[in-house]
């Protein structure tokens, strides 16, 4: 998902020396787009936009579409008003996640050195792996074609000696390409960019230094230290020095793990229907739910998030007295909380489900908890949607779903799998073991 500025230059041959790249940076090329091109090829070579179509922001846009100045983050109206023959795609996110986390699974074929950053990109460090599997530009090049040939997507690939310079040659490799910086091409290499380019450079930054005079890598590099401070500050100075010269120590750092997991929605319309709200909390909760099964965690504490139609944004949270990963039991909550906020009768414009505080599955003690003796659903709950997990990777993501209780009439109730969905409840009931 890189969007930093590239140079015309940058992206040229620079050598073919292997011996000192170790670090390879893997991003999927605007993910969320391609995985809607590879189920519906006939919007190929089209300008396509993924998000909601007059609400929200645009989440991701093929090539085609950027060509009009479409980016990731804009919101939709402008994005509308850039590209208006746009083909507007809704969000998938269950699609994303799983094609994610095949792609995730072949770079672990090929090193246990595998960090996440993303939903769509990785570092690799390979240097253990070239005696099986060759050099580095040979793994690359199995990787992308695999991931086509496998999801009907695109990826490009960076080399370099670290984290930094292989991250910003995937930027400069994009789409569908592969870029090695030998290590004794890195400072020239860098010298061709603009100093956007570089992380920690913002918007803000870029203009601080643009006082100075200071509009490229090459000339960061030849400013002294004690300058760069004075235009940016002590700690931003040094270190923005140090990433012109190409020094980046941090090694590749595996199993990285995600501090919370959520998942939010905009509305197209406003919303004073709160039964309408309630539904899409259900939604997002079963989503929230299959990625902390899927990742093998659970919540103890559950937010909620509401926007309401004058923009703004409220949060509540409540820590459950038995850590979960069940969508019933946190949407249970986000409907209470829901229903303690003071909207202040306002409409709704966006809500959120976000599951914090998380914990290995596998640290939960074996001896059940006063509230799961109390409440035998618990356990029946969890081996419903563990049944909705399986018929899913059977039959797709969009197979089934959860229902919402009946009437909404009793407050937390749990969600009946049988209810509004695409596949007979025989066959939900038979996969679960419920008679």
């Amino acid at each position: 998902m890189s969007r930093g500025p590239r140079a015309a230059g940058a992206n040229r041959d620079w050598g073919t020396d292997e011996s000192g790249t170790p670090v390879m940076h893997v991003d999927m090329d605007a993910f969320f787009a391609a995985c809607e091109l590879a189920r519906r090829p006939q919007l190929r070579g089209l300008p396509v936009i993924v998000g909601g179509r007059e609400r929200g922001v645009v989440l991701a846009a093929t090539y085609e579409a950027r060509a009009f100045g479409v980016r990731s983050a804009m919101s939709m109206a402008t994005a509308r008003r850039l590209c208006p023959q746009a083909v507007v795609v809704p969000p998938d996110h269950a699609l994303y996640h799983e094609v994610s986390r095949s792609v995730m699974g072949m770079l672990g074929e090929i090193t246990a050195l595998v960090e996440q950053i993303s939903v769509d990109e990785a570092f690799l460090d390979v240097s253990g792996a070239r005696r099986r599997l060759g050099s580095p530009t040979e793994i690359g090049a199995r990787l992308r074609e695999r991931v086509r040939a496998e999801h009907g997507i695109t990826c490009s690939v960076g080399i370099a000696r670290n984290k930094f310079v292989a991250k910003l040659a995937s930027t400069h490799a994009k789409p569908d390409g592969m870029l090695l910086v030998p290590a004794d091409a890195t400072v020239p290499f860098l010298r061709a960019l603009p100093v956007g380019a570089l992380w920690g450079v913002g918007e803000k930054t870029e203009e601080a230094l643009a006082r100075w005079g200071i509009t490229t890598v090459a000339q960061l590099a030849d400013t002294d230290v004690p300058t760069l401070q004075a235009a940016v500050g002590a700690v931003h100075g040094a270190h923005l020095h140090d990433l012109a010269w190409g020094r980046d120590p941090r090694p590749v750092v595996p199993e990285h793990t995600e501090r919370s997991i959520g998942a939010e929605t905009t509305f197209e319309h406003d919303l004073w229907d709160a039964a309408v709200v309630e539904r899409r909390l259900l939604e997002l909760a079963d989503r929230v739910a299959g990625r902390l099964r899927r990742q093998s965690v659970v919540a103890r504490t559950v937010a909620l998030k509401v926007r309401t139609s004058d923009f703004r944004t409220l949060t509540r949270s409540r820590t459950v007295s038995t850590p979960t990963d069940v969508a019933q039991e946190l949407y249970a909550v986000a409907r209470e909380l829901f229903a303690a906020v003071d909207r202040r009768g306002l409409a709704v414009r966006l809500v959120g489900v976000r599951a914090e505080n998380l914990a290995p599955r596998s640290g939960l003690p074996a001896q059940p908890t006063l509230d799961e003796a109390l409440d035998p659903r618990q356990d029946a709950r969890r081996e419903a949607e563990l049944a909705l997990d399986a018929v899913r990777e059977r039959f797709g993501r969009t197979s089934i779903g959860l229902g919402a209780p009946a009437g909404q009439a009793e407050r937390g109730a749990p969600a009946d799998l049988t209810q509004a969905t695409a596949i007979p409840s025989t066959t939900v009931r038979g996969i679960a073991g419920i008679s």
